[in-house]
Order: C-alpha cells, then structure tokens, then sequence
C-alpha cells in the first residue's frame, strides 16, 4: 500500500483556516496571539529588538507556518505546496491586501519586494522628452536608480522638491510649480533613514487634477501607519511585507491603478516570483496584524506624532534615551516622527556602537549614506544609527537600550582619550654591501614608522544631478 498521502489527504489539515492563520487558533484569547512566549522573562536575559524597520521578528504563529509550508514543499514539491495553498494564493491574501491599503482586492499584486515592483512598472512608462519626474530628498537609493534609468531612456528631466527649513517637504513649491509636464511623481511615506512622515495625503491633493502617476512607498509605514491608498491617491503604492507588518522575507504588496495594470503585469512576467510559502506567511501576518491593530486606523497625525506604534507614548522615551547619552545627534528632520529614530555619535564610528550595543542584547540598524543619497550626506553624516520600535516593545526595553548606550560611549570614549604608548620598532639592519658594490652608497633606513594610511571610510555616492 502507498503511504503517500495525496493532496486531499493533507490539505485541510494543514492549511484549513481553523488551524493555521484562523483567528481561533493563532491569535485567540488562550495565550497565542502570535508572540514569541520562549524568550526569557527575564529582562537583563531577553534581546531588546529596535530594527523593525529592517527586519520585524515573525510572530510565532507565522514562523510556524513558514516552517510548515517549507518542510511539505521539500517533502511532496512546490506544485503540490501551490495546490494545497491556491485559495490563500489566489484570493485569500488579495482581500487582507486590499482591507489593508483600503483598496478592491483585484487591484492588489504580490511581488518580492517593494523596490522592485517599482522598477518594474517605472521601466514601462514612457514620458516625452523633457517631461518632468518629481522626487523627494529622501528617495531611497534602489529608487533613484530607477529614475535615473527612465530619465536616461525617455530623457525626460529629474526634479527634487525642495525642503522647507524644518525638513518637511515644501508644498507650496508643488503647488506652485505643478502642471501637466510633470509625468511622475515619487514620495516615499517614510524614509529608511530618518524617521520623517511625508504628508502623502495633501501631496495627492495638490497632484489630483493633473495627469501624472503618483508613485508612493510605503515599505516602512505599512504595519506602523494607516496608509489608505484611496484616501491617498496614488496610483501606484509599494511596500515590504517583512518589516512592520513582521512577515517573512521575500514578499512584498502593490496596489494599483487599473490603468497601470496592463503595464505592471507586462513588466512583472519577465521577473520572479515570490516563494509560495512567504506569500502563505505574508498572509498569516496580515491576519495578525488586523488582529492585533487597534480599531482607529484612519487617526490623522499631529505634530505630537502619528497614529500607530509611535503613538504609544515609547517615541519621546526613544528620544530621551538618546539625548541623555552624552555626543549623540539626533537625525529627525520634520515636524511628525515615525516609530523610527536615526541619531549618530559626533566621535564614535556607527559600527563600533552597533556592535558593542548587540554585545549586550540590544539590537539597532547601522545605516549609511548611500542608503538616502539625496539627504544623508547632505546632513553631514556619513553613517548612523537607526531604532525602530515594534509592537513588543515595552518600556523596560527603552531603558535597557539608554543604559547600553551610555555603557557603550562611556567605555569607548574612555578608549579613545586614554593615551597609547608610542610604538617602537626594531631597528633595520644596515645591509653589508658586496665587494662588487662596495663603493656605491648604503641605503638610507627609514627615520621612522611608516605613515599609517587614515581611517577607513565609508564610501559615499554623488547623485547624478
């Protein structure tokens, strides 16, 4: 007899709604809503996570279910996976999409990550010559990379929209300078690198009348912010599922107009796919967090900072722990902050601190100027570093975080006004000439040590006007 049990045999048991993404069993009220219960209840023992913004730790119950969809497709094969998921595939995951941005879900697209989705659809538009594009000073690097190949192909022109003297973009200026030249237009919500909330909303205000695509990413307020693409106005929105929405790695989420449809899809063929079992993940986390989402998703933002994670009162303790470190500058352009904190040490490297701060179980983002070409180095930093809060973050891991810092730049810049002995070194021998050579002159030795070349540095791109 075949013990190989078929399609049928296995599917409603591992995937039925009832057992591994329903809310019954994973986010229920008996003590599983997803977190990860194995960690120490100790807080000195247990690892204090500040990089959602670049990686948010899966809850249990989604890693548990990645885990799963990878042993059955190693065990029976991907077809067989695809199968056993094809409603989560197919429907179940475009309506949590389509819930979540506030739009229909046939308009939504699973992809593997934001920045490609963009470069997609960005490589089959075709604005005329001398068209402008907009983009904002905190562009991410991948999409500055994409506009400068359409302006290259189309030679159309790139327009940054200036900042007003508080960080914020100037609106007025778009207001202003506004017209049906301006092709496309690309604001990120909120940048890798600072922790800034663009107003996306009023920016789709003063673009609705004209005819360019409205390009948003939303890669790091997706699962922190409420972000309603309809309320918005863009017709094109992108985002990451493995950052603030704590899915696995590999997926991602578009919404689009229906008319980039053709064009996006046309595009996406020649690229690949997602891994069935992430999307399975990315659906699961969806589920959690609907679940676990406070009922007010369309708060508006004040200057007090945003609905979402920064509205639990743990942004001013992040930024208290900071400022109280002495030689740190904080990195917050803007008047609303996101659940995102840049600062730098005027005389520590960012890697050093990183480093050290990991050492003693706190975890944070080394980030580099690169990354936000357009602003970083504009600001004068060449590397800092970057906490973002999570859902369980709790104010004990911001005082753990404070007391590490300041252990961190305590000890380390003891290390570096500490005086070091002078190096010494052997002296050279003086070579014996040869009777053959005995006339010409012997070497001179060096007076001293060979000049050290400086410190290493990071590379920093000069973004091509």
């Amino acid at each position: 007899m075949n013990a190989t049990p078929s399609s049928t045999d296995h599917r409603d048991h591992t995937y039925g709604t009832d057992h591994a993404y329903g809310t019954d069993h994973a986010y229920g009220t008996d003590g599983t809503d997803g977190t990860d219960r194995t960690e120490p209840a100790d807080q000195e023992g247990r690892t204090v996570h500040l990089d959602t913004a670049g990686w948010g730790t899966m809850p249990a119950a989604v890693r548990a279910l990645v885990a799963d969809c990878a042993s059955r497709e190693d065990r029976y094969g991907p077809h067989e996976l695809e199968e056993d998921l094809e409603d989560v595939l197919r429907t179940e995951v475009h309506e949590r999409l389509g819930a979540l941005l506030g739009v229909p879900a046939a308009d939504t697209a699973v992809v593997t990550d934001a920045a490609g989705a963009f470069d997609a659809l960005v490589s089959r538009l075709t604005p005329g010559r001398g068209e402008r594009v907009w983009t904002t000073p905190y562009e991410s690097a991948a999409r500055l990379t994409a506009l400068y190949a359409l302006r290259d192909r189309t030679r159309c022109t790139v327009e940054v929209v200036p900042l007003r003297e508080d960080g914020d973009l100037d609106l007025e200026w778009m207001a202003r300078h506004i017209d049906d030249d301006v092709a496309l237009v690309s604001v990120v919500h909120v940048p890798s690198g600072c922790g800034i909330v663009n107003p996306v909303e009023e920016i789709g205000q003063i673009l609705a009348p004209y005819r360019c695509v409205y390009a948003v990413d939303a890669s790091y307020s997706a699962g922190q912010l409420p972000v309603d693409a309809g309320r918005i106005g863009c017709q094109l929105l992108t985002g990451d599922g493995w950052r603030f929405l704590r899915g696995p790695y590999a997926v991602g989420f578009a919404f689009l107009a229906p008319r980039l449809r053709a064009a996006f899809e046309d595009a996406a063929a020649h690229r690949p796919l997602p891994p069935n079992a992430a999307v399975a993940g990315l659906n699961a986390a969806l589920a959690h967090h609907t679940a676990t989402t406070a009922t007010a998703t369309t708060a508006t933002a004040t200057t007090d900072g945003p609905a979402g994670l920064a509205g639990q009162g743990l942004l001013p303790a992040l930024r208290a722990a900071v400022e109280e470190c002495p030689g740190t500058e904080l990195i917050a352009p803007g008047r609303v902050q996101s659940a995102i904190l840049a600062f730098r040490h005027r005389d520590l490297p960012a890697a050093l601190v990183r480093r050290r701060l990991a050492a003693r179980g706190v975890v944070l983002w080394k980030t580099v100027a690169q990354e936000t070409p357009l602003h970083l180095p504009r600001s004068g930093a060449t590397t800092a570093l970057r906490a973002s809060l999570g859902p369980d973050t709790t104010p004990q891991d911001i005082a753990r975080f404070g007391r590490a810092l300041r252990e961190v730049v305590r000890e380390e810049t003891a290390g570096v006004q500490r005086p070091r002995p002078a190096r010494t070194l052997p002296p050279t021998p003086t070579p014996t000439p040869t009777p053959a050579l005995a006339s010409a002159p012997a070497p001179v030795p060096p007076a001293g040590p060979r000049p050290r070349p400086s410190a290493r540095r990071h590379l920093t791109l000069c973004p091509t006007p």
